[in-house]
Formats: structure tokens, sequence, C-alpha cells
């Protein structure tokens, strides 16, 4: 599937711009504030469903009322608006002459998107690491953005519950068993991750950085068998101390991904040179596992990595995606790659 036209109205900076899309690489040029990263955004939104970066209302424009994202594809267009006005169904998504209130598994296409933050992934906090491989498995299991949901839906109404004088075991069992049931579907998907992708891990990151050092991803968590009925009996055994805290301190929303160079961890030794292959790594890797799931090369989001990249490490880039189409921001038309589409903004 191709994209040949973007149009954004009302969309943070974007009164209304409509943009054609003539190559299978875009590079969208502008000064720094010029509303580059709001279209790999609207894109985003028209192709998953959802802002990368803020809720449907934050990203309307100051003094709108609503926001609009046409998108033109191969595939037939589609449509996402937003209407802050109206009390329910203030989100429509309009796709193959159909209307939803949340865009459905069967209509997202797969995008891979590579932001400056990333880059940090390593050094950052748990919940840095969390989002970013739990984005990763959203990309292969339609369930698992659902069950995200529902686990962090079931984790307020405990802490709420926490928080409530005299609070029994009777109080939060019904959550514990939520808990429990979504938790044991997020830990078993993350340890198959982490699985998957250390299957090749090591042989990739060796590709890029043209060196014998080893990579591999270690989740905090061991679970062998029976994993709801472990995190049932964690979150018994925690009752009394979460009482005290007046929040939840077991279950995987307290987990971590860590990532291991050569045996030791990364976060100790790892070099920035060292740390940009290792994540560029884990993207190629993401476009491998989205093709081969979905049977669909991903649409490819590039926002500002470039600048973070030397030459060598945007040839690979390059080269890695060149069957999938690529949109590229930059603060210069010129990226490294062959580029045949512009965008320029003032």
């Amino acid at each position: 599937m191709d994209i040949t036209r973007l149009r954004v109205q009302h969309l943070r900076t974007h009164s209304d711009g409509t943009f054609p899309v003539t190559a299978r690489v875009t590079v969208i040029t502008g000064r720094n504030g010029s509303g580059k990263t709001t279209l790999l955004e609207a894109l985003h939104i028209a192709l998953r469903g959802t802002s990368f970066r803020g809720s449907d209302r934050e990203i309307l424009q100051h003094n709108a009322p609503w926001w609009r994202v046409d998108v033109e594809t191969s595939a037939g267009p589609r449509a996402i608006s937003f209407d802050s006005q109206k009390q329910t169904a203030r989100k429509k998504l309009a796709i193959d002459d159909r209307s939803f209130g949340r865009m459905p598994a069967s209509k997202k296409i797969p995008v891979v998107l590579f932001e400056p933050d990333d880059l940090r992934v390593i050094h950052g906090s748990p919940s840095r690491r969390r989002d970013f491989f739990d984005n990763f498995i959203s990309q292969i299991d339609p369930l698992y953005s659902s069950t995200l949901r529902k686990y962090d839906r079931a984790l307020k109404q405990r802490n709420a519950a926490l928080k409530q004088p005299g609070v029994s075991r009777d109080d939060v069992f019904v959550w514990d068993m939520a808990i429990a049931e979504y938790g044991a579907h997020i830990i078993e998907r993350r340890s198959m991750i982490v699985a998957k992708i250390n299957r090749s891990l090591g042989d990739t990151y060796r590709s890029i950085a043209g060196t014998d050092d080893d990579v591999e991803l270690q989740y905090s968590h061991t679970y062998i068998d029976g994993v709801q009925q472990k995190l049932v009996n964690e979150l018994h055994a925690q009752f009394a101390r979460d009482a005290i805290l007046g929040f939840t301190s077991v279950g995987p929303h307290r987990h971590d991904i860590l990532f291991a160079f050569n045996g030791q961890p990364a976060v100790q030794v790892a070099s920035r040179g060292e740390v940009r292959s290792t994540v560029l790594a884990l993207k190629f890797i993401e476009v491998d596992v989205a093709t081969e799931t979905t049977g669909v090369s991903p649409i490819v989001l590039l926002d500002d990595v470039f600048a973070e990249l030397d030459e060598t490490r945007q040839q690979r880039l390059a080269e890695k995606c060149r069957d999938s189409q690529m949109f590229i921001t930059s603060t210069h038309a010129y990226t490294g790659i062959d580029t045949r589409s512009v965008i320029t903004l003032k």
C-alpha cells in the first residue's frame, strides 16, 4: 500500500494543508516549529488510529473546535476526524466506506516509527522501555493494545480501592483477578517478543556496527508456568504493603526489559555509538517482524533521526527500508539517501 496524498486540518500548527506524495521516499523539511513531526503524527493517526505523542484533544489546534486527517492511498481513502464540541462519538474514522469510533485491528497498517527519544531507551526509565516494547508487540498482536487498556483500568480501580480507609482483601479481589488475567497475557507476549528479538539481535547489531560484540535483551521477571496464578499469589502476598502504600507494587506495570552488552549491563558499558547501533538493530528487526506477521511492508516514519546517525548507519537504514514507503523529517532536504519527493514547510 502506498500513500499518495495527505491533508491535515486544525492539527497542532497546521490550519489546513494538502501535501501530494509522489515517491516512495519523502523528506519533510523546514525550520524548527514548522510542523514537520505533526505530518508524521497525522500519518500515524491515519494508519494506526492514534497519535504517538498526544491525546485527541491535545493535538487540536489552539482555539479550533475540530481536527481532521485525510489520506489517499493505493487501497483507497481514509479520513479520521475529532470534534471537541460533541458530547459523545467525538472521534470518527471513515475507511472503505465504513465508519468506526475506534480503528479495528483489521484496518490498521503496520508502521515503524523511529524518533530521537528511541535513542534513550537503554539509558531511560523502565516505563520508556515498557512503552517501547509494548508498541512493538502491538504491531503484531491485534489484541495487545486492548489488553493493555483493560489492565490499566483494572490497575486504577485496585489503586483507588487501596486508598480507601479500612480496605480489605475482599475489596480488591475482583481487581486482583482482572490484573492477573490481563497481566498474564502482557507478560507472556513480552517474554515472547524478547525471545524472538534475541534470535536475531546479535547478528543484526554486528551487521550494523561491524564488530564482534553481542547484544541481548533480558526480561526482568521470568515465569515458567502458571503465570496468571503466580500473579494472583503475588498480589495476595503484597496486599498489606500495598494497602499502606496506596498503590499496587507488583505486576507487569513494574517490570523492565534490560539490555546486556557482551554480558554486562548496557546502561553501564555501552558507548553512544553502540547505543545507536543497538536501537537501529531493534528497528530493523521491527521492520522484519511487521512484514513477516502482516505480509505487508510497513510504512516507515523517521522523525529527525538522520542527524543522530553517521553516514554509514544512514545508508544501512536506507537499505533495510528499501521495500517500505518512507517519510523522513529533516531540517535539510538532503538526508544521505536517494530522495525523490520533498515537502517543504515554512
